[in-house]
């Protein structure tokens, strides 16, 4: 992840994730902050703790969100899906939501 490389690249693998991480926390906050609905996606594909985060985050502040994820991961997510307005597992649901909430069709 390269989100920090703009303040200098550090020698050490650690430091340079860690400028990284900082940098893009700055754009995942604000961009949860300024949202009306957050769809958080877990997955093989996607970072499970960053999405648990997001998730969480969104909690924090009240922020509606929907989650999208395969039904073998429903048991360690409960609390995060507890939490959520809705779980998807697949993309198309969550256009199918926001359809409804949008139109109410």
């Amino acid at each position: 992840d390269a989100a920090g490389d703009v303040l200098g690249k550090p020698d050490v693998p650690f430091w340079r994730d860690h400028q990284s991480s900082k940098v893009n926390s700055i754009r995942t906050k604000t961009m949860i902050e300024q949202c009306d609905l957050a769809v958080i996606r877990f997955g093989d594909k996607y970072k499970q703790w960053n999405a648990a985060f997001d998730a969480g985050y969104c909690a924090a502040l009240g922020t509606p969100y929907i989650t999208l994820h395969s039904e073998d991961i429903v048991h360690p997510l409960k609390e995060v899906d507890a939490a959520a307005m809705a779980w998807a597992q697949t993309p198309q649901q969550v256009v199918e939501v926001l359809k409804y909430v949008i139109t109410a069709r």
